[in-house]
């Protein structure tokens, strides 16, 4: 039996300044070791920069690392203030399989009850997705699309190995697109959501401190 080490950090990436607004509403109370907030920018070139940066840290070298945020849905039933749990996060440079996910499931499930928690693959892109792309996107399984997760969590795993796992909160769906977060009604439901996700996120990484057998 082995154990990680006790002191093993957390680093929750997001792009945009009103989702690290957001989680810092949510407070750290009850963290189980360091937790960094990192806000990357928008896209994935802007969080390929931050993360790699961040984990060339010696303090942040095997850090577990979670992006989150706000994404688009592509499933069909899909509202504002959903939560998406990636099973892995695709990008056209690869494919990273998540960790945890059932765990993220159950814990997200307490945190915002009464929100629907989606599980499935996660696709990146290189532009804010509309329209009739939403449903070629769709034909290739992903549930859900934002900037930002496949690239971050790419760029974890290249850095070293470590668990890594996204958790994104709906703000438009194929029936529910809007122009600006935060002035329409779905995009102040998915700040409220994505305020109240952080205790599931210390449930994940405290699970990763448990001994491995």
């Amino acid at each position: 039996m082995s154990t990680q080490p006790a002191s093993v950090p957390l680093l929750i990436a997001c792009a945009l300044g009103i989702e690290q607004l957001a989680l810092r509403a949510g407070g750290r109370g009850g963290a189980d070791g360091p937790v960094t907030v990192l806000r990357t920018g928008m896209g994935p070139a802007a969080a390929e920069r931050s993360v790699t940066r961040m984990l060339a840290d010696p303090a942040l070298h095997d850090a577990a690392v979670l992006a989150t945020g706000f994404c688009a849905g592509l499933a069909p039933g899909m509202h504002p203030g959903d939560l998406v749990v990636a099973e892995e996060t695709r990008d056209p440079r690869g494919t990273t399989v998540c960790v945890g996910t059932e765990l993220l499931v159950k814990e997200l499930t307490r945190a915002v009850p009464g929100r629907t928690v989606h599980t499935g693959p996660l696709t990146g892109s290189d532009h804010v997705v509309r329209g009739p792309e939403r449903s070629a996107l769709r034909a290739t399984g992903a549930i859900a699309v934002d900037m930002e997760s496949a690239v971050t969590l790419l760029s974890a795993v290249r850095a070293g190995e470590r668990p890594v796992a996204a958790v994104r909160v709906v703000v438009d769906a194929p029936e529910h697109e809007l122009v600006r977060i935060g002035t329409v009604r779905g995009g102040i439901s998915a700040f409220r959501v994505l305020r109240s996700v952080l205790p599931a996120f210390f449930e994940w990484h405290r699970s990763l401190l448990l001994p491995r057998r």
